[in-house]
C-alpha cells in the first residue's frame, strides 16, 4: 500500500525539487524547532543523497561522527519510497545494529514523533536469525522445552490462524547463549519448501511482513548479500528472493560490504553434517545397494578430513590454508563418485516411500550442493579455500571468486541509488581502497569531517608493551571504574584474555556470546554492566553519554593471514600498503569512533600496541582527530 507524500507534488516542480525544498525545510526549521541540532554537515549530506536520487547513482557518503547521518538518509529514503511505491532498503553493518536502529529511542522513532508521520518500517533478519521448530522438536535440552512452552498458541494448532503474528527471532529470546540459540535456529541443511510445519513457522511470518513494507525495509549487510547471491537461482526454481524490489538502498557502515559478499558467495563441506543426515534415513527397509553406498561414502568423506587436517597450513589462523595433495584430491574425486551414484539410488527409494519425504529431500539437497562444492574444491579454478571451525564443527570453505567482478555484474549496474554511509570509507579522503574492492566506477562521493570539537571531550592514549603483559594492564585500567568498551580484533584474541583472567574477576565483565548481543548493550547501556568485551562491535554501537567513556583497543584490528586476505594481497602491488594497513586504520577508526557520539559525550581511548606495532604508530595517532599521548605502564 503505497503511504501519502510527506510534501505535495504540482506541476511547476519536479519531485526532486520538490524533494530538495522539503528537506532543507525540515532540516533547518521543522526538527530545529522541535530540539533537533540543526547541522550543516548534516544537511549537506541530505543535499548530496537527492543528488544520488535523481542520477540513480552510487554515493559515497563519509560524514563524521555527529552528522547525524541516519536522519540524513531517513529523509530522502522515506519521500523516495512513497514516491515510487517501493520501500527503501536500508542494510546494517550486522545483525545486532538492525536492533539498534529501530530501538524505541533511536532516529527512527524520533523522526516519527517529531514529524508526526507515521513510518511503516519493517525488519528483514538473515534465516539464522529465526527459530527452527523442526530442530526445536528435535532437541530434548532443557532450555528447548522452555522455549516451547514460550511459543504462540497459533504455532500448536490451538488458535485461529487470523491470530498469526511474527515471532520466534533471535532478540525474543535474550537469555540464550549463542551455543544454546545454535542448536534450535534455521540451518542450512533445513527444507523449509517441503517442512509440514511452514505456515506456521516464525520465519515464514516474518518473510510475508516484511514484504509488505510500504516505507522502509531494514536488514543486514549479510542477508542482502544473500538475497542479491540467490535472487535468479530462487526465481528458476519458482520462489520468491528473499527480499522484494526496492527503490533504494543504503549501506549504512557500506566499508563492510565486501566482506559480507565474500561470506554469502562461499559453499561449506562440514565434518559431521553429512554422517549425521545419512544416519537419519539409514532405516529399516533401506536397499541393500543404497545401505553399502552411504557406508562408503562415510568412510571416504571421513578419510577426506583427515587428510584436510594433514594438509592444513597456519595452524594458529582461524581460517586455516590448504596445501592440496594428490592423495586429497583423489579421495575428494572418489567422494563425488559416490555422492553421485547415491543420489541415483535415492530416485528408487524415493518410489518406495521407505525413507521419510522430509528427511530424504533434505538429504538429495544436500547431496547436490556437496557434490557441487567439491567439484570446485578438486577442480583446477581461481577458488579460494580454506579450513575453519563454523557452527560448531570443522568446516570446508569454498568461495569460487573474488567478488568484485560479481558485484559489478549483479548489483552495480542495476540502474539502482545506492548510497554507501560510514565516518570511514576513504583513507586521507582516497576511496580507491573501497573502490577497488567492491568494483565500484561511476560514482559520486563527498567527504565531511565530524562537528564535534574533540579537543574539549576526547583524550587519546598509547600504551606499548609485550603482548603477554596486555591482559594485567587492562584489569589494572579497570580497576578505575568506568563504563568501559574492549574491543578485540578477533574471537580468539578475546577469549585468550577471557582465559586469562584471575577468578576474582569472573562475572565482572561481559563477553559478547554468553547470551544475545542486544540484551547485553541494553544491560551496558542502562549501566547493569560496567565492563563488555567485543570482537564485532567496531561499528555502529551508539551508546550516548556516561554509559560508554572509555574504549579500550587491545590489538590493532589487522586482517588475519588468512587465504581470502591473502587471495587480495596476491593481487596487490605492496600487500601491506594496499591491504593490511588500510583495513587496519579503517576499523580503527570506527573502533574509536564508538567514544564521542552526541555533543554531551566525553571520555579516553586506550590503544594497547605491541612492539611490533609501535613501529607503526605515526600512522596510528594520524588516524584520531586528536594528538596521543603516550600512556605510562606503571
Amino acid at each position: 500500500m503505497k503511504s501519502k507524500m510527506p510534501f505535495a507534488l504540482s506541476k511547476e516542480k519536479s519531485f526532486y525539487e520538490s524533494l530538495n525544498d522539503w528537506i532543507g525545510d525540515t532540516l533547518y526549521d521543522e526538527l530545529t524547532e522541535k530540539g533537533f541540532e540543526c547541522r550543516d554537515e548534516q544537511i549537506f549530506m541530505a543535499f548530496q543523497i537527492e543528488q544520488a536520487l535523481k542520477e540513480k547513482k552510487v554515493l559515497l557518503a563519509e560524514a563524521g561522527v555527529g552528522t547525524g547521518k541516519t536522519i540524513a538518509y531517513l529523509l530522502p529514503a522515506i519521500a523516495y519510497a512513497r514516491y515510487t511505491g517501493k520501500p527503501a532498503l536500508i542494510s546494517c553493518a550486522d545483525e545486532t545494529l538492525i536492533d539498534q536502529l529501530v530501538k524505541e529511542e533511536g532516529d527512527i522513532k524520533k523522526l516519527s514523533d517529531a514529524l508526526q508521520m507515521n513510518i511503516d518500517v519493517r525488519l528483514a533478519k538473515a534465516r539464522d536469525q529465526y527459530l527452527c521448530l523442526k530442530r526445536l522438536e528435535e532437541s530434548d535440552d532443557e532450555f528447548a522445552e522452555e522455549v516451547e512452552s514460550s511459543l504462540p498458541d497459533f504455532v500448536r494448532g490451538n488458535a485461529s490462524l487470523q491470530s498469526i503474528q511474527p515471532y520466534g527471532d533471535r532478540s525474543d529470546y535474550p537469555d540464550l547463549n549463542d551455543d544454546q540459540w545454535k542448536m534450535i535456529n534455521f540451518h542450512p541443511i533445513q527444507q523449509c519448501a517441503a517442512c509440514d510445519l511452514r505456515n506456521r513457522c516464525g520465519q515464514t511470518i516474518h518473510r510475508n511482513h516484511y514484504r509488505e513494507a510500504a516505507d522502509l525495509i531494514i536488514c543486514s549487510h549479510d542477508f542482502y548479500m544473500e538475497h542479491i547471491w540467490t535472487k535468479d537461482s530462487r526465481k528458476r526454481q519458482g520462489q520468491l528472493p528473499l527480499l522484494p524490489e526496492v527503490s533504494m538502498v543504503v549501506f549504512d557502515e557500506g566499508h563492510l560490504l565486501e566482506y559480507s559478499a565474500q561470506r554469502a558467495l562461499t559453499y561449506e563441506v562440514q565434518s559431521n553434517t553429512l554422517l549425521q543426515l545419512l544416519e537419519r534415513i539409514m532405516v529399516d527397509g533401506i536397499r541393500e545397494e543404497t545401505l553399502q553406498l552411504m557406508e562408503r561414502l562415510i568412510d571416504v568423506h571421513e578419510e577426506f578430513f583427515r587428510l584436510l587436517h594433514q594438509c592444513t597450513i597456519g595452524e594458529t589462523e582461524e581460517r586455516k590454508s590448504i596445501g592440496k595433495s594428490a592423495a586429497l584430491l583423489s579421495t575428494g574425486k572418489e567422494a563425488i563418485s559416490i555422492s553421485t551414484a547415491l543420489l541415483e539410488e535415492f530416485v528408487f527409494e524415493g518410489e518406495l516411500f521407505v525413507i521419510p519425504e522430509y528427511d530424504l529431500k533434505m538429504v538429495e539437497e544436500y547431496l547436490e550442493q556437496y557434490i557441487f562444492s567439491m567439484e570446485l574444491f578438486t577442480s583446477e579454478n581461481d577458488a579460494v579455500d580454506w579450513l575453519e571451525e563454523r557452527h560448531g564443527e570443522t568446516t570446508l570453505i569454498i568461495m569460487p571468486r573474488l567478488v568484485t567482478d560479481i558485484l559489478k555484474e549483479k548489483l552495480f549496474t542495476a540502474n539502482l541509488p545506492i548510497i554507501f554511509s560510514s565516518a570511514t570509507l576513504s583513507v586521507g579522503k582516497d576511496f580507491t581502497y573501497l573502490l577497488d574492492s567492491l568494483g565500484i566506477d561511476d560514482f559520486l562521493s563527498f567527504s565531511v569531517e565530524s562537528p564535534f570539537d574533540y579537543e574539549e571531550v576526547m583524550k587519546v592514549f598509547i600504551a606499548e608493551m609485550k603482548k603477554e603483559e596486555k591482559a594485567e594492564y587492562v584489569l589494572n585500567m579497570l580497576r578505575e571504574e568506568e563504563q568501559t568498551l574492549i574491543l578485540f580484533k578477533s574471537e580468539q584474541s578475546m577469549k585468550d584474555f577471557q582465559a586469562s583472567l584471575p577468578i576474582e574477576w569472573v562475572g565482572k565483565i561481559g563477553f559478547e556470546g554468553e547470551r544475545e548481543l542486544s540484551s547485553i548493550i541494553r544491560d551496558f547501556q542502562g549501566k547493569e554492566m560496567m565492563n563488555l568485551c567485543s570482537y564485532h562491535l567496531w561499528e555502529g554501537l551508539d551508546i550516548p553519554q556516561d554509559a560508554l567513556t572509555r574504549v579500550i583497543i587491545y590489538d590493532l584490528p589487522f586482517p588475519p593471514a588468512d587465504p581470502l586476505f591473502n587471495a587480495k594481497r596476491n593481487q596487490a602491488e605492496d600487500p601491506f600498503k594496499d591491504v593490511d594497513l588500510p583495513f587496519m586504520l579503517l576499523r580503527l577508526r570506527q573502533g574509536s569512533g564508538r567514544l564521542i557520539r552526541t555533543s554531551e559525550d566525553f571520555g579516553t581511548i586506550h590503544v594497547l600496541l605491541d612492539h611490533k606495532e609501535g613501529k607503526l604508530r605515526k600512522e596510528i595517532e594520524a588516524a584520531f582527530p586528536v594528538k596521543a599521548h603516550v600512556a605510562s605502564l606503571k
